[in-house]
């Protein structure tokens, strides 16, 4: 229904009814009031608190990272070469382990 339509039908009917002594004081103020309240966003709600656990997850990050990066440092250097056997170890002990149980 067109919504323009539907207000101007309304707007009519309660002009055709005039308000008697039954309603409470300032009701229509009440009602008015509840009308005209912001609605809640829900998608800038839901925005806000991703945006809030984004940034304490990138501060957590940077925090373990900077303990790693200094304990590395001062207990025991590693080289590349060791780093890089030791992805490849870790890369290769399932396939190296799937053919242990083939064979």
């Amino acid at each position: 229904m067109n919504v323009k339509e539907l207000q101007r039908r309304l707007v009519a009917i309660a002009r055709a009814h005039p308000p008697s002594d039954r309603v409470p004081y300032s009701f229509e103020k009440r009602i008015m009031t509840l009308l005209s309240r912001p609605v809640a966003d829900h998608w800038a709600t839901w925005a806000r608190a991703l945006w809030r656990g984004a940034i304490a997850s990138l501060a957590f990050m940077l925090l373990l990272t900077a303990i790693s990066w200094v304990n590395t440092i001062h207990k025991n250097p590693v080289s590349s070469a060791d780093l890089a056997l030791d992805f490849e170890k870790t890369l290769l002990a399932a396939v190296d382990s799937d053919t242990e149980y083939s064979q």
